[in-house]
């Protein structure tokens, strides 16, 4: 069953039931609802932390680009965690798209509370040679956004502005120097059709980060959280059972 809360990271609601809380982040277009697919198939196996980031839904807005950093959006990770996460209670950070990269981000910055695994679908550790957007002008990276949310198929989609600011503020990054560091268990799952984050970026994220393993599927693109739900879910429910087995 959903709740609200009020957070200053966004609106989040929490879905399931159990003592494992999996913290998932939304992509650079979507809202919590990206997850709505996979974690109601998995509300029995945990408590499911959905949170809107900034520009999404009733979250606030920034004030300008660089309130649309990676880094900003790391601290609004770190907030929804201090609320939503019991201190002792295990937790899974997971990421779909863009919130792969922020789940990296947090990770990197050393922004809070550790999680026991991380579940990481359709990122890329190299944003600077992704493509998700070509233009750069205004009104044209506008239009671009507007087609993609059909592309991709969002019941909810974010804030376009948001969008646009985002994109602009985290284009460039590459977040492959620091992958060596974070050694906490992580399930890659990734589409081989994935146009806009190409499967080659998740064998990269998979091989560089010590402890990860990579699915692949076959024929699945970017929107693989609602396109392909079932067999992530029964792979994650697999990935969650490990990670209770060894936690103390």
């Amino acid at each position: 069953m959903l709740s609200a809360a009020p957070d200053r990271a966004g609106d989040v609601v929490e879905l399931g039931d159990g003592l494992l809380r999996v913290v998932a982040l939304h992509g650079i277009q979507g809202t919590r609802d990206s997850w709505v697919p996979v974690a109601t198939r998995l509300a029995d196996a945990a408590r499911w932390v959905l949170p809107n980031l900034r520009g999404r839904g009733a979250a606030p807005r920034g004030r300008g680009t660089a309130d649309y950093a990676l880094d900003p959006y790391a601290g609004d990770v770190r907030a929804v965690v201090a609320r939503h996460v019991p201190p002792g209670v295990p937790w899974v950070l997971a990421g779909w798209s863009m919130g792969v990269s922020v789940a990296l981000q947090y990770l990197i910055r050393d922004a809070g509370p550790r999680p026991a695994g991380l579940l990481l679908l359709s990122g890329t550790p190299a944003l600077c040679e992704a493509s998700w957007f070509k233009a750069s002008e205004p009104a044209a990276l506008l239009a671009e956004i507007s087609a993609r949310e059909e592309t991709l198929g969002l019941r909810v989609a974010a804030d376009r502005e948001a969008v646009a600011a985002t994109w602009t503020a985290i284009r460039a990054t590459d977040q492959r120097p620091h992958l060596k560091d974070i050694s906490i268990p992580a399930l890659v799952i990734h589409g081989r059709q994935d146009a806009d984050s190409p499967w080659a970026h998740a064998v990269q994220l998979a091989q560089s980060l010590p402890a990860a393993r990579l699915l692949t599927l076959e024929d699945g693109g970017h929107g693989i959280p609602s396109s392909h739900a079932d067999p992530i879910a029964a792979v994650a429910r697999g990935f969650f059972t490990e990670l209770k087995r060894d936690i103390p």
